[in-house]
């Protein structure tokens, strides 16, 4: 659970994982607007991926909500 709370690990999860590949633009932001685009002829393979790349980015919300309900 320590590593889950950890802010040097989340970022930089955030910007490998959560970015990469970087180019032409990064992959969450590509999957982000076809979904907002209707999501057409989106695979179960595409959603999975949507996961997996949003995931750090989740923990990062959840850490900022830990830490500001603490104080």
């Amino acid at each position: 659970m320590k590593l889950l709370n950890d802010w040097k690990l989340i970022i930089l999860l955030c910007l490998t994982l959560g970015l990469a590949p970087f180019f032409p633009e990064p992959h969450l932001w590509g999957k982000l607007k076809w979904i907002a685009g209707g999501a057409n002829n989106m695979q179960l393979m595409d959603w999975f991926d949507v996961i997996m790349h949003g995931f750090p980015f989740l923990l990062l919300i959840r850490l900022i909500i830990i830490k500001s309900i603490k104080k």
